[in-house]
Order: C-alpha cells, then sequence, then structure tokens
C-alpha cells in the first residue's frame, strides 16, 4: 500500500502504543486522527504533532464504549479528509486481581473497552473500509494466548479480542478490507498506571510497534498476516 496521503483512526492514541503508531503514520506522509478519553491530553499530544505536521494530525474527544462518540469521531474524520484507509483499535485498560478481590465494575470496564470498544469501532468505520478496501488493525497482546494468575478480566477480554478479529477477517474478506491483530509482549508503556524508565530498556518500545504497523501495510496486497505475536529478543536477566 502506498501511505502518503492514507487516512487512519487510531483509538487510545494519547500515549505509549497508540502514540508511536500515529508518529510512525505522520512520519510516512499519512493522516491520522487520534481519539481519547481526556480532552487535557489530547490538546497537549497534538498541539505537539501539529508543530511537526501541520494539517495531517487531529484528535477528538471520544470514548470507545459509545457507539455514537465513535460514530462523531469518523465524522469529522470524513468531514476533514475523506474515507478511512486504517483504523488502529487500539484503546485498552486492565484490572489484575484475584477471582476473590475482582470487582464487577473493574469486570466490566476491562471488557467493555478492550472488546465492546473494538466492536464499536469496527461498527462505526466499517463502512469506510468497504469504500476504500481498507485495513483494520487491533492491539491485542500475548495475553490473549497466555493466561497467567490475577489476568481473568484481561486475559477474557484478550482472548475474546483474537477471537473476535479473526472471526472478522474472514466476514470482512468478501470486501477486500483486510484485517490483523497485534498481539505485543512486554511494551515500556504507562499502561495500568506504570511509569517507563531506563529500567524497561529491554521491552519493546512504542515505535517498534508503529514500524510493525507501517510494515504490515506495505505488504502486497496478496498477503494478509492475519495474527501477528512480537515480544522481546532477550528476557530482562540478560540485558
Amino acid at each position: 500500500m502506498e501511505l502518503t496521503n492514507k487516512i487512519a483512526i487510531i483509538t487510545g492514541g494519547t500515549k505509549g502504543i497508540g502514540l508511536g503508531i500515529a508518529q510512525a503514520m505522520l512520519a510516512a506522509g499519512m493522516k491520522v486522527m487520534i481519539t481519547g478519553r481526556s480532552n487535557e491530553s489530547l490538546s497537549s499530544v497534538i498541539s505537539h504533532l501539529q508543530a511537526q505536521y501541520p494539517g495531517n494530525i487531529i484528535g477528538r474527544q471520544a470514548n470507545v464504549i459509545n457507539l455514537d462518540e465513535m460514530h462523531a469521531a469518523v465524522n469529522e474524520v470524513n468531514e476533514n479528509w475523506g474515507p478511512l484507509d486504517i483504523v488502529i483499535a487500539n484503546a485498552g485498560v486492565g484490572h489484575f486481581a484475584s477471582i476473590e478481590e475482582l470487582t464487577p465494575e473493574q469486570w466490566h470496564e476491562v471488557i467493555d473497552v478492550n472488546l465492546t470498544g473494538v466492536f464499536n469501532t469496527v461498527k462505526a468505520t466499517v463502512e469506510n473500509l468497504k469504500t476504500t478496501r481498507g485495513y483494520l488493525m487491533t492491539i491485542a497482546s500475548l495475553a490473549g494466548t497466555n493466561f497467567f494468575a490475577r489476568g481473568a478480566a484481561y486475559n477474557a477480554s484478550k482472548f475474546g479480542l483474537v477471537g473476535f478479529t479473526q472471526a472478522i477477517m474472514l466476514d470482512l474478506r468478501h470486501y477486500d478490507i483486510k484485517c490483523t491483530t497485534i498481539m505485543p509482549g512486554s511494551v515500556a508503556t504507562h499502561f495500568n498506571n506504570h511509569r517507563p524508565s531506563e529500567a524497561d530498556h529491554w521491552k519493546i518500545q512504542p515505535e517498534d510497534i508503529g514500524q510493525m504497523v507501517i510494515d504490515l501495510l506495505r505488504m502486497p496486497a496478496r498477503t494478509l498476516p492475519s495474527k501477528v505475536e512480537i515480544r522481546p529478543s532477550k528476557p530482562p536477566s540478560s540485558n
């Protein structure tokens, strides 16, 4: 795919993996909308990126659990630039606790954002993707195949997301829409209130995921890497 002037939306794009993907796309000449739940975070990030890529970046406050807000975000992209070519369903949260300690509120938030939020993102963008014969990528996790203690909600959401993406891949391939789920391992982000530091040097970096997205977009149209696992090349003890 030739990426110059292609149009993309990234949910949860104000930091971490979403921001890393946005920066890679902008550097490739694309036009990008990022969404986020905090208008304050959006304003700061958009101001910074607009200085580097004027006219190619916009942001909108939108919560993926609200389908109407996602439709409004897509409508804004269409009014500014036209139909979407690429959708990155990245927004996610995590609560980690044993089943005795996990609250119903925590369970619902993880499932609502990580799974239903992707459903809403797809529902809001699929007609655009049918028009452009575009590309949908979901950001899952190695937690979508590897379960662990205290991960009941997160594992359930990511196992579900992997299955959801693979199923809709079969639905949408008839429209020449490509679907890939990216499953990272340890990434140096602010996820779950983590503060990235020099101690995270061994982890995957957000820009690494950004580069992977660009590489996937540039693969020949005849190929479809439907599920991509990515993990650190070395464990922390060997660095």
